[in-house]
């Protein structure tokens, strides 16, 4: 979760800049209404991105309610200290028959992390972790270094599952910044994995991680892509447009129990139950929102 600091910065910095013109290719999006059974069919991934905030079990995957969701799930990997580096854990889920990756989000009462959230400048990725990418493409910088902390030992990991569990599929999961890691490991993966590999990525109340070359670059290499909003929950919209950020597509946004719309193509404020026309600003917003529930599910530490 942001922390009351975080948000303050970002709000200074979205109200008091000049708008920007979005691309056209931005604007192409509909939205339709996703069914009770599509909605339901997220909760092993919540669970998977809620038992991140509880890493003292995470070893044995004895973490309380968000471990027994998903009571099949084989931990193998499990690291950071949730300050310099954020909780994380790999394992395989026979009954998704996908090998799990799983980032914490911030915890607002360690200020490393904090510092990471409200850091806007955009900058180039690595090329040594993404291969191929020009500087044309953009990240958030403190999610680009953050990432970077655990890129190299998850995709070790995954690899040695794949092998292991004789699988070819992985699914990135998160929430907050754990979702910004999430979606930068979606595309570190699938330029470092074979190419008949399956990337999968299911995010809740994710920022925006890149710029729109970024946004496309998810669009174009990671098809199975998903993040989740709820309600009027302020940190989605966050760092602003003007400043260069732009979404992927794969928006569900949530507005209450079992009622859940889709929002074809990338970032614009021109379909009303999307997140971006229902909280058009941070002033409209709602921080608790942040915390769920995203379909009768709550995810922080506090729900550990």
């Amino acid at each position: 979760m942001f922390s009351a600091i975080g948000i303050f910065a970002f709000a200074v910095t979205f109200v008091s800049g000049a708008p920007t013109t979005v691309p056209l290719d931005l604007l192409k999006r509909s939205e339709t209404a996703v069914s009770a059974a599509d909605l339901k069919s997220l909760a092993p991934y919540t669970q998977f991105a809620r038992a991140a905030y509880c890493p003292a079990g995470i070893s044995t995957w004895n973490c309380g309610a968000a471990c027994q969701a998903n009571s099949d799930f084989q931990v193998t990997l499990a690291g950071g200290d949730g300050g310099s580096i954020q909780h994380y854990f790999v394992g395989y889920s026979p009954s998704l028959k996908s090998v799990i990756v799983s980032h914490e989000g911030t915890d607002p009462l360690e200020l490393e992390s904090d510092l990471t959230d409200i850091n806007l400048l955009l900058g180039d990725l690595d090329s040594t972790l993404f291969p191929g990418v020009t500087d044309v493409v953009q990240a958030h910088t403190g999610f680009r270094d953050e990432h970077a902390k655990t890129a190299a030992i998850i995709l070790k990991e995954v690899k040695r599952l794949f092998t292991a569990k004789g699988t070819k599929s992985v699914t990135l999961v998160g929430h907050s910044l754990g979702g910004a890691i999430a979606e930068l490991d979606s595309l570190y993966l699938k330029l470092n994995l074979p190419s008949d590999s399956s990337i999968q990525a299911v995010t809740f109340g994710t920022p925006r991680v890149g710029n729109s070359a970024f946004a496309e670059l998810i669009d174009t290499k990671v098809v199975k892509f998903k993040r989740v909003n709820n309600d009027h929950d302020l940190i989605p919209i966050l760092p602003g447009r003007f400043l260069g950020y732009a979404h992927p597509e794969g928006e569900i946004h949530l507005e209450g129990p079992g009622k859940g719309f889709a929002c074809s193509g990338n970032d614009d404020a021109t379909d009303p139950d999307c997140t971006i026309n229902v909280v058009p600003n941070v002033f409209s917003g709602n921080i608790l929102d942040h915390l769920g529930p995203y379909e009768g599910i709550y995810i922080g530490t506090i729900y550990c």
